[in-house]
């Protein structure tokens, strides 16, 4: 199974589950284009592959993630407002020590 975030405005709006089959191109192999294709087709708008285990583009998407072109990542929301961004793993830390 393949995860597709679609994205307006740089967040995350909805993410959803497409069969491999669904992904494959001419040639048999899976392609991120041909995915997006296939979302753009079924639902329209723009879509960006994710990966659940965060293989690739930092962090899977959840809806109200936003999605940075430039580092090819997607964010998470800020949990807190005294986290820190780390641009390497493009993730929230919390300071030390922990807010209450």
């Amino acid at each position: 199974m393949a995860h597709f975030a679609q994205i307006e405005n740089n967040l995350v709006t909805q993410v959803i589950v497409v069969n491999n089959e669904d992904i494959l191109d001419d040639l048999g192999n899976e392609s991120e284009a041909t995915g997006i294709q296939f979302c753009t087709d079924l639902l329209g708008g723009t879509w960006i592959q994710t990966s659940y285990n965060s293989s690739f583009r930092k962090n899977y998407a959840y809806t109200g993630d936003t999605y940075d072109a430039v580092k090819d990542a997607f964010i998470p929301v800020k949990p807190h407002p005294s986290c820190v961004f780390n641009e390497d793993t493009c993730r929230w830390e919390t300071p030390n020590p922990e807010p209450e």
